[in-house]
């Protein structure tokens, strides 16, 4: 994930205070939401990947699954529901045949491209 995308995923609630009596709150962000179709869902997984980091990846699968609804996604990938939100939590390990399988249900796939010079 590029570095001015690496907080898109994050689905936690504010709330800002600028004076005692000023409070603003803030609902949850939940990328889910504008997951509408099958590029979106792709780009939002390409940036994860990109970032290298597995919390922001699962977090990713997370929203594109819950999206697309996580029982029809569990069904699809022969899991059970809760198994499926345990292996896509933040802090979750999945095997990673339970990804593939996953990512299969999702209608997607995973690709491997040289890393850019850049970035070596």
């Amino acid at each position: 994930m590029s570095k001015r995308n690496s907080n898109f995923i994050s689905t936690n609630t504010h709330t800002h205070t600028s004076t005692s009596s000023d409070k603003i709150n803030t609902t949850a962000f939940d990328p889910a939401d504008y997951i509408d179709n099958d590029e979106a869902a792709a780009f939002l997984l390409a940036d994860a990947m990109e970032s290298g980091h597995p919390g922001v990846i699962l977090d990713a699968l997370g929203a594109v699954a819950r999206a697309r609804g996580m029982t029809d996604v569990a069904t699809s990938a022969g899991l059970g529901r809760e198994s499926l939100y345990k292996a896509l939590r933040r802090d979750g390990s999945p095997k990673f045949d339970t990804v593939l399988k996953v990512v299969s249900a999702l209608g997607l796939q995973l690709t491997v491209k040289p890393a850019d010079a850049a970035a070596a």
